[in-house]
């Protein structure tokens, strides 16, 4: 199989024609992207009959969800540097394998604690495929392809946290052969398989040009670090959020500038640092990651409280709850095709214009909740789809600006940052909203005590919404030439 030369001249490298775009490695990258993904959600909606058949504990089953998230956010950045150093097809094939694998052992376990040992593991292996993912992109898709590129990928991740619901309720309901909740897990395999099947036929190799040893040191502290931040953000709410989880996001931030100083003095020595901080000089980066953050505290933490509202609030099942969001899905990816196509032309109007509308989605929310009719799946699904609208428009393009300008030799570390500031930013979003929503929630109030906790937390959301409308003004316009665009 060939490998991609990253020391070649990049416009002779690549192809120019948009017809020319290597969808067949792309998609086969994505179903990695879609598993990942897909896994986080499917299992949340699992959890109550897993928790039932095994017995566990509520502690139990926070680590059942969560194993997955905190393996995951910890290791995306060392993964994607992995990928640099000894080839991307080469860690996206063992990521891939590790996933299934620990998805095997998810199916059979017959403990809670073999169960939570095997999440931590298929986390560690969808931490080591996902970098790969922007990784392939950014090194194969020449640039005038990217955004039509990211905004599949954007389509793909929309539709695995939303279809993660939809198909783990429908696996619970149908019980197949009386296995209850394990078919969510045994799901992965054919895929798994058949994705590294193809990997290994058809995903050409890359790797950076230079750097040939890992960072060790960096690996270390920046593990360190990331776990004290993401476990308090992961297990607060569960814990009612006592002194050792704000200890721990205060080491944290010790451990960054740790990090930070250790990375420079490997770089000033000449070593290969785990993420080489120039990277930061970027505008383009540095502000589009802020970005990502800010978007990713609201998508996947709005859905969850949503889910909740609907379930407890109005006595829905979790295969009902996840068809009133499958008018947004379809609106999500429509918009995020056609971000695809807008960006080239009109660069980060296009994410601002995106921003204000998924701002007016969260604002229209709350007004129909608090002023509108009583609270009913159908008062809220035009709302829902405006705020899909504008998350196609802001969030998919957001993923291809912050790769825009880095080049092939550090693809796979920069789409580690990337991924991990997404889980970052989905841990900070569900610890607030979580907050928020808890606090204005009470069970026993039912369908009004929903509304108003749902109405509190799109208030949270559409400030968000708001920030990132600032975030965007700062970052490069982005638009090609009118020559490019021909």
């Amino acid at each position: 199989m060939s490998t991609v030369d990253e020391s070649a001249p990049r416009r002779t490298a690549m192809p120019q024609a948009p017809a020319a775009l290597p969808w067949g490695p792309v998609s086969i990258v994505l179903i990695g992207a879609f598993m990942a993904i897909l896994d986080s959600f499917i299992v949340i909606v699992a959890g109550p009959a897993i928790q039932a058949d095994l017995d566990a504990s509520d502690g139990e089953l926070q680590w059942i969800l969560a194993g997955y998230q905190l393996t995951y956010a910890v290791f995306l950045i060392t993964g994607g540097r992995l990928g640099d150093l000894y080839g991307r097809k080469r860690a996206f094939i063992g990521g891939m394998a590790v996933f299934t694998l620990a998805s095997v052992a998810c199916a059979v376990a017959q403990t809670a604690a073999g169960l939570i040992a095997a999440r931590l593991v298929e986390g560690l292996g969808a931490a080591f495929m996902l970098p790969q993912v922007y990784a392939v992109i950014t090194v194969l898709v020449p640039e005038r392809g990217r955004p039509r590129a990211f905004g599949v990928l954007g389509v793909v991740m929309g539709l695995a946290t939303i279809g993660g619901q939809l198909v783990g309720g429908l696996l619970i309901g149908a019980d197949l052969l009386g296995s209850g909740w394990r078919p969510v897990f045994w799901i992965n395999i054919p895929v798994g398989i058949a994705a590294v099947v193809l990997a290994a036929r058809y995903l050409p190799e890359s790797r950076a040009a230079r750097g040939r040893r890992l960072d060790i040191p960096g690996v270390a502290v920046l593990s360190v670090t990331l776990f004290l931040l993401t476990f308090p953000l992961i297990q607060g709410q569960h814990a009612g959020w006592p002194w050792w989880t704000w200890a721990g996001m205060a080491a944290s931030l010790l451990g960054f500038a740790l990090f930070i100083g250790l990375e420079r003095n490997t770089a000033s020595r000449g070593g290969d640092p785990l993420v080489r901080m120039s990277l930061f000089r970027m505008r383009s980066f540095s502000v589009g990651i802020l970005l990502v953050i800010t978007t990713y505290t609201v998508i996947t933490s709005y859905y969850l409280v949503l889910s909740i509202a609907l379930q407890d609030g109005l006595g829905m099942s979790a295969l009902g709850a996840g068809l009133v969001y499958s008018p947004a899905a379809v609106t999500f990816f429509v918009f995020s095709l056609i971000a695809g196509r807008l960006v080239p032309r009109h660069g980060r109007r296009v994410l601002g214009v995106g921003a204000i509308v998924l701002a007016l989605g969260y604002a229209s929310t709350v007004v129909v909740l608090t002023c509108g009719p009583a609270f009913r799946p159908v008062v809220v699904i035009p709302t829902l789809m405006l705020q899909s609208a504008g998350g196609g428009l802001l969030i998919t393009p957001s993923l291809g600006a912050v790769l825009a300008r880095i080049g092939p030799g550090d693809a796979g570390i920069a789409s580690g940052v990337l991924s991990t500031a997404q889980q970052v930013g989905a841990a900070l979003g569900v610890a607030v909203i979580g907050v928020v929503f808890f606090h204005s929630f009470d069970p026993a109030g039912g369908r009004s005590a929903a509304a108003h906790a749902l109405a509190m937390s799109s208030v949270f959301t559409l400030a968000s919404a708001l920030v990132a409308a600032g975030l965007v003004r700062l970052l490069p316009d982005g638009r090609r030439p009118a020559a490019d665009r021909a």
